[in-house]
């Protein structure tokens, strides 16, 4: 059995001179720089080439594969943004109708106006009490898939990237029924199906095509991940065409290495990786507990490796004004106070990530700075609390309506102005808007943005949020007298 790593630091023993790319002919010393030139090469004799698999490659695929239950499985190098654009332009015709979790992904969103698809969205509900979008429901997709009867595939994200879990195998039965593809944007999931504390990965429920970031939550380096197909109600020689229409044609061999890399140390040891990184977390999950104005979330439908700490009843005393405590005050303590940089923040919350690579010392430095802050939030009285609004995308909050789709609201390109996102209410986007992460769209180009959007976008530059997508910082592209 050969690794991809194992043979590239044979190679850079070997003596070989290289009179090929890349141009730093793997000589360290010329550069001064620890970074590992010496096992950077390209497609040379004897190291496969990822758009033709063949060799050394194609068999870490096929381990890659056996390890996650899928049928076939490619090497991503271009993060799981590349696996979505290919599964879902590759499961479609330009100007098809998909039916698209409104929680989605921008990568999606991009899909969709490249191949100038027509969405359907499903919105998941908010989880009652809280900020956080639930589940999407398989109810709500029958349910729209029996009103449009040419979808042409469903896609939904599990887990989110706050953590929350759909319910995969009823969304897989559902879009079956009704002979659709699942596409499941799985990318925080890499580490599902590995021990009985976290859920089974989407393979094994019935996705057709699941797209993991193996760099999210697993030991591989940043941009790696790897795309799944199953089943035969996909097509995938397009989805295998669009791979290589996508991905760079010079595809990182450190990169592949790690991949590899990963594959190899989760399939040798498993138990033991999983069994101390389940123990230690659920020990960190327990010690979170007793927190008495932060609080840690948990819910039936959630991955647990996730610490999502809840600001919203939380408050602090500015000026002497009480002043909500909002989820990007506790990541900017967290990073100014303790060194702590934590994966996202929203106006009611926090989001730190964890992987079998944590340490004890890491976990006890989140735990007693988390409580060191609490202990400051612990004499405020209920009366002085001011809770964060509701931020959410669902149904009954966004009510933003599509009116045209991404390709044909750019026939106006002449007749757009910019608005404030107070003044948004009631026009047409021309642009994207979102925060990042999580990178999902609160507006799309052709949605008419309701009350509620537009109260939410300016909410999050009120407190400090940076909205991107937009040319402006603090205006937002409409269609003039749209």
């Amino acid at each position: 059995m050969e690794y991809i790593y194992d043979k590239l630091r044979n190679y850079s023993e070997s003596g070989y001179y290289g009179f090929h790319m890349p141009g730093h002919k793997r000589n360290r010393m010329r550069i001064e720089t620890d970074l590992p030139y010496e096992i950077d090469i390209t497609e040379i004799d004897g190291f496969d080439d990822l758009h033709h698999a063949s060799g050394i490659i194609r068999e870490g695929e096929i381990r890659a594969a056996e390890l996650y239950g899928a049928e076939e499985t490619h090497y991503l190098v271009n993060g799981s943004t590349v696996g979505l654009l290919s599964a879902v332009m590759g499961c479609t015709k330009p100007g098809d109708r998909v039916l698209v979790a409104r929680n989605c992904h921008k990568s999606v969103y991009n899909a969709i106006y490249l191949n100038d698809l027509k969405p359907v969205y499903v919105y998941p509900d908010l989880i009652p009490g809280t900020a956080i979008c639930g589940p999407v429901k398989a109810e709500h997709v029958a349910a729209l898939l029996k009103e449009w009867n040419d979808v042409k595939a469903v896609i939904i994200t599990s887990p989110t990237y706050d953590g929350v879990v759909s319910d995969v195998r009823a969304l897989a039965d559902e879009a079956h029924r009704y002979g659709v593809p699942l596409i499941l944007d799985e990318a925080h999931g890499a580490h599902f199906g590995f021990h009985p504390y976290f859920p089974e990965n989407g393979n094994m429920l019935g996705a057709d095509l699941v797209i993991h970031s193996l760099h999210k939550t697993m030991p591989s380096l940043t941009q790696t991940a790897l795309i799944h197909l199953n089943g035969d109600l996909v097509d995938r020689e397009p989805v295998r065409r669009y791979l290589h229409m996508l991905q760079s044609s010079s595809p990182s061999y450190i990169l592949m290495a790690a991949i590899d890399e990963c594959i190899r140390m989760v399939s040798g040891r498993r138990e033991e990786m999983f069994g101390q990184y389940v123990s230690l977390l659920e020990e960190t999950r327990d010690r979170l507990l007793a927190l008495e104005h932060l609080h840690l979330f948990d819910d039936s439908s959630y991955d647990r490796s996730k610490l999502l700490i809840d600001t919203s009843k939380s408050a602090i005393i500015a000026g002497g004004k009480i002043k909500k405590y909002t989820g990007k005050l506790l990541s900017d303590d967290l990073r100014r106070d303790y060194l702590i940089e934590m994966e996202m923040s929203l106006p009611g919350y926090t989001v730190g990530m964890t992987s079998v690579c944590d340490t004890k010392e890491g976990m006890d430095r989140l735990v007693g700075a988390l409580h060191d802050i609490d202990g400051k939030l612990a004499n405020r009285t209920i009366s002085e609390r001011n809770p964060a609004k509701s931020f959410g995308l669902s149904a009954d909050k966004t009510g933003n309506s599509q009116i045209y789709s991404m390709r044909e609201i750019e026939k106006f390109t002449n007749n757009k102005i910019s608005v404030s996102y107070a003044d948004a209410e009631g026009t047409i986007a021309m642009e994207f808007a979102y925060v990042y992460p999580p990178g999902i769209p609160l507006v799309t180009p052709g949605e008419r943005i309701s009350t509620y959007t537009a109260e939410l976008l300016q909410s999050y530059a009120d407190d400090g949020f940076d909205i991107e997508g937009t040319k402006t910082k603090g205006k937002i592209e409409v269609l003039e007298n749209g």
